[in-house]
């Protein structure tokens, strides 16, 4: 069979056998037995007659809310004249009406007029009623019967026409009374100000949810940003920093100006300068001028007059702020001017950019609640929003309850985690999802022999006293949690956090090296305490242009240095330079450990509101060993705001390649955590990757099959749990960690849970949703739910368990961090496999050629040498016993122990090689012809003989003619097999 080309082949749709999505397997019975409070609550009534779908039009078009004004004076009026006949139909606010009896319309539809006068409109009384067209089609009947078998598990045929009727008439009333942001309703009531001209409103967040046997409202407290009304010469001086508008009597500089014109454009604002005339605009952007020199030609006369004169003359009123630029509001091309001074922002305009840090900061503050509170406030909701007097329930004999409804849940046991051997304490099974580091070394622990230290800022900002006195306790702690320091007094040197921070890292890279004579390893970059720029250059630099870790501190940390924070700095370092921080013994990962397996962690980021980029970033993670503790990245750019990732099947077949030159085995088994995909979008994405990830192992070789479980993690839900006895909740009074929930609020039939695997901090815990999609391994209840909550004891930089499975986290991490990676604005446009890959376009011409000349065996006497870090590890020289991690005591036993005895840390260190000819063909290859001359597939390399310790640098072509090219598109290769993301 012709081998296929992965990044050729775009996967079709695939039909997949049997139901849409895995049905639940039994209960789950692991754990100790509880009862919860879910912030659900049951619709006890449903329709039992057919509901009427009826499709509105309403001309001319106007947006949603003033679509529901419209609609509502109609409604109104048919009410009082009895044209509807006591009828009560429910809006959806753009096309879509309905009703528990059908409407008396001639033959299906009709077409009404609506005199509509517009409040935004200062003449309307004067100029009359706007006139509108609102036309009624009867579309058809929904079955409400249909609804009640897939409540039963009697089909699993999901009714969404059903559900949509009954979401839009239990959010009907809600909408008439309060401002309606997407699923959430919101109040200006209590609401709070926040920096720079914004306010917090609370409000509550609604849906309605199928679960066995019931429907529930999934009922949740809620915030976002409003722009403060009031004077906007007041927010102006929000924007800018300054204390109230007296502090704006001086000119602002360019700098300040176009702060305020990207802030303000689009904002809806009315004049005060015309009496009882507050006409309203929207603001197109700023002048460039001030009010005193912005000109306009009067159209009585033609003569130029400034915006300052003519409102003195005009209006008396002189201006004062005549040194502050105009507003150009409504058609940019009209050029009609306002002065700030006379303007008012409208209320109820929602804050649609990014909050900086600091409102951020804010809006955590206001949101976070201990569970008793939101519970409290989550109880009163459901009568604000649903009064039992809702004529509109009424009309459609449906009936609400108002408890919360409790739920069966279980906790499951935590894990015990290993550490090194010689550890005073090498086993520990935390209590409540946490632990620390006292008394224990990491499993495999690197040795850090070349590296340096870099402060961006002056010896004044940081004296050398205290960042000796800094690292002299980080060695220290190193060396007790066994990361061994041999040079303990690395090079420090000094950087402007404003400069090129290329040539800085390149600086340190060289004095690194030439101070140890080999080659470097680490850079710590003692940063400043606020800024999220300069970190992201370091990173785009070590990762796309040296090839080198980097682990950043803020200078705060730096001063005020604790041993907690030295271990947890630690914890990272070691995993950047291929160390292992802890593990799970054999027995309690059976489906990772029975046969060789591997993890994958998918994600896909979007740009950011108002970004300059049009592009999404896909990131796939892979496991890499037995203990699921190391995991190798594949990252691709494609195009913006779609879910699916486009090549999936190339990223597949780079880590199956990387897993078997790392474990010398292929994987029998995948399973795949899918971050980011809403239930809209499942059976799209569904398809298409689970035919990418098939083509991928086709890809490899024609009969390798590997058995699929695809499970989506979603974190973006309203769920929340609240514990009904003291014993049952943690110390800050949320579920404990372990608790799942598979009954009561899951879907009536298909395979999901709820997860809490994390230790509440501060606020409410929010569960994670897992729903398996896809499953041909064939999990039981228990075997998926411990399997995924174990591994969130795994997570590599912190002693807790996380709140996500770390696949799918690390997955999040790696798309985040090549964000950085951008060096403009529409980076990475026409991105390709090779070319991106051979393109050093991102580095600056200074230090091409420092960088190409890295990959060398010798620089002032450095090795040049990713293999010669590997001897240096001090995992190799382990004893053996049983504590020791398994595949490295030399005595496991079974299939387990042949793919952990395969496994070793030059293989780690060596990173996979590719082809640039007809890649992936024959990939899984014997060892025998490995070596041959030529050879287009897999390759497996070592750590000894070369000069270059099995690694053949970016570009270069080795004794078999591969060339060896970046990994991770535009990562560099000498992170190709360590976690260069943490």
């Amino acid at each position: 069979m012709e081998p296929l080309n992965p990044l050729s082949v775009v996967p079709s749709a695939v039909t997949l056998e049997g139901p849409a999505f895995p049905l639940r397997p039994a209960l789950g019975r692991s754990g100790r037995a509880i009862q919860i409070r879910a912030n659900f609550f049951p619709v006890q009534t449903l329709p039992q007659r057919p509901i009427h779908h009826y499709e509105v039009a309403i001309a001319p078009e106007v947006p949603p809310a003033k679509n529901r004004r419209v609609y509502q004076l109609w409604e109104d009026e048919a009410l009082l004249s009895g044209e509807l006949g006591g009828v009560r139909p429910v809006f959806d606010g753009r096309k879509n009406v309905y009703s528990a009896r059908p409407l008396p319309i001639v033959e299906n539809s009709q077409e009404f007029t609506v005199d509509y006068y517009d409040n935004d409109d200062p003449f309307a009384m004067k100029n009359g009623p706007k006139k509108f067209k609102l036309s009624l089609i009867k579309i058809g009947e929904i079955n409400m019967q249909r609804l009640g078998l897939f409540l039963e598990g009697r089909t699993n045929e999901t009714p969404f026409d059903a559900i949509q009727a009954l979401d839009i008439l239990l959010r009907h009333r809600p909408s008439l009374m309060y401002t309606t942001v997407g699923r959430c309703f919101y109040t200006p009531d209590s609401s709070t100000p926040i920096a720079n001209g914004a306010q917090l409103w609370q409000g509550f967040h609604q849906s309605i949810r199928p679960t066995k046997g019931q429907m529930l409202i999934n009922l949740d407290v809620s915030a976002t940003a409003f722009f403060q009304p009031g004077p906007l010469i007041d927010m102006v001086a929000k924007i800018l920093n300054r204390n109230s508008a007296n502090d704006l009597r001086a000119p602002i500089t360019e700098k300040d100006r176009t702060k305020l014109d990207k802030t303000l454009k689009g904002l809806k604002v009315a004049v005060t300068h015309r009496g009882q005339i507050r006409r309203k605009y929207r603001i197109a952007r700023l002048t460039t001028t001030p009010a005193s020199r912005t000109m306009f030609q009067l159209s009585a006369t033609g003569a130029d007059e400034s915006v300052a004169n003519y409102f003195m003359q005009k209006y008396n009123a002189p201006l004062y702020f005549p040194h502050l630029p105009c507003l150009i509001v409504g058609d940019p091309a009209k050029l009609v001017y306002l002065p700030i001074e006379v303007c008012e922002v409208v209320p109820g305009q929602r804050h649609l950019r990014k909050l900086n840090e600091r409102q951020t900061a804010e809006m955590i503050k206001f949101t976070c609640q201990p569970p008793h509170v939101r519970s409290n406030k989550i109880s009163a909701g459901i009568t604000i929003l649903q009064q039992r007097d809702n004529e509109y329930l009424n009309e459609f004999d449906v009936s609400i309850g108002h408890e919360m409804a409790i739920v069966n849940s279980r906790i499951l046991p935590a894990p015990a985690i290993s550490y090194h051997p010689a550890s005073k304490e090498p086993v520990i099974t935390p209590r409540e999802g946490a632990w620390n580091l006292r008394d224990k070394m990491v499993a495999q622990g690197v040795t850090i022999r070349s590296w340096s230290v870099v402060a961006f800022g002056t010896d004044h900002d940081y004296p050398v006293q205290a960042i000796q006195k800094f690292i002299t306790l980080l060695v220290q702690t190193c060396e007790e949690c066994g990361v061994f320091v041999a040079n303990r007094q690395p090079p420090i040197s000094y950087a402007n956090p404003h400069g090129n921070v290329e040539k800085t890292l390149i600086d340190a890279y060289m004095v690194a090296g030439n101070s140890f004579q080999e080659r470097p390893q680490l850079v710590v970059c003692i940063l400043p305490n606020t800024g999220v720029p300069l970190y992201a250059e370091i990173k785009r630099v070590s990762d796309t242009v040296i090839g080198l870790a980097t682990q950043c501190i803020q200078a705060k940390h730096m001063f005020a240095a604790k041993r907690q924070y030295c271990a947890n700095v630690c914890l990272k370092m070691n995993v950047k330079l291929g160390g292992m921080n802890s593990f799970l013994s054999n027995a309690q990962l059976p489906f990772v450990s029975e046969r060789p397996t591997i993890i994958f962690g998918a994600d896909v980021t979007h740009p950011a509101p108002g970004s300059a980029s049009t592009q999404s970033i896909a990131a796939l993670v892979g496991s890499m060993d037995a203990q699921c503790s190391r995991y190798a990245a594949a990252i691709r750019v494609q195009k913006g705001r779609q879910e699916m990732i486009q090549d999936l099947a190339s990223m597949v077949v780079e880590l199956l390649k990387t897993f078997y030159q790392t474990c010398g085995a292929k994987p029998e088994r995948i399973c795949f955590f899918r971050d980011g995909v809403s239930e809209g979008q499942f059976h799209e994405v569904l398809k298409y990757e689970i035919e990418a990830m098939r083509l991928a192992c086709q890809t490899l070789e024609a009969t390798y099959r590997p058995t699929i479980t695809y499970i989506v993690v979603q974190k973006r839900h309203h769920a929340r749990f609240f514990p009904i006895r003291k014993e049952d909740s943690d110390r800050s009074g949320n579920v404990l960690p372990g608790t799942v929930v598979e009954t009561g609020v899951t879907h009536p039939s298909e395979f999901d849970f709820y997860l809490c695997s994390h230790p509440g901090l501060q606020g409410t815990s929010k569960p994670t949703h897992y729903h398996v999609l896809y499953d041909e391994n064939r999990f039981t209840s228990d075997s998926l739910q411990e399997l995924t909550y174990r591994l969130c004891y795994l997570y590599c930089r912190a002693t807790r368990s996380v709140s996500v499975v770390p696949p799918a986290y690390y997955a999040h991490l790696v798309a985040a961090r090549a964000r950085f990676h951008a060096t403009g604005d529409g980076w990475l446009e026409g991105f390709s496999d090779v070319g991106s890959v051979l393109n050093m376009s991102n580095m600056s011409a200074a230090s091409m050629g420092s960088v190409a000349s890295l990959g060398g065996s010798n620089i002032g006497g450095m090795v040049g040498s990713v293999g010669g870090l590997v001897g240096q590890m001090s995992g190799l020289s382990m004893s053996q016993g049983d504590g020791m991690p398994p595949g490295l005591d030399g005595s496991s036993r079974g299939v387990a122990g042949a793919l952990n005895k395969r496994m070793s840390m030059t293989n780690l260190a060596a990173g996979p090689v590719r082809t640039l000819g007809s890649r992936a063909s024959g990939f899984f290859v014997n060892q025998a012809s490995a070596g041959a001359g030529g050879s287009l597939g897999f390759v497996k390399t070592g750590g000894g003989g070369s000069s270059h310790g099995g690694v053949v640098p970016d570009g270069s072509i080795d004794g078999s003619g591969v060339v060896r090219v970046m990994n991770y598109g535009v990562v560099k290769s000498e992170l190709a097999s360590v976690m260069w993301y943490m």
